[in-house]
């Protein structure tokens, strides 16, 4: 069964090899790249409760075998500005929820 509607996930590997499970948010494509919001998954219904909410902004690169990889946003002016303008678009997506998205990066 094809469900379009579920949940866009993706994996990331970190540098000790354990991988984390993020839902994807949003995508800003824009003159300095592109960037991705990411919401993490929980197998455990009460770590999801218990989390913060907290997104975080991966900018996607190049490596060195010609494959695109998620890095983190190290300018922390830019990772400002697109906080700003993934909030305002979560707004735009999310018009009657309560509680907005928090920022991490």
């Amino acid at each position: 069964m094809n469900d379009d509607f579920g949940a866009d996930l993706l994996t990331l590997v970190d540098e000790e090899g354990q991988e984390h499970e993020f839902e994807v948010l949003d995508v800003i494509d824009n003159d300095d790249g592109t960037f991705y919001a990411l919401l993490p998954t929980f197998d455990d219904p009460q770590a999801q409760v218990e989390d913060a909410g907290a997104y975080y902004i991966f900018q996607s690169i190049e490596a060195e075998n010609g494959e695109q990889e998620l890095a983190e946003v190290e300018d922390d002016a830019l990772l400002d500005r697109l906080a700003a303008e993934f909030e305002s678009h979560f707004e735009e997506l999310y018009p009657d929820e309560d509680e907005a998205f928090g920022e991490d990066s």
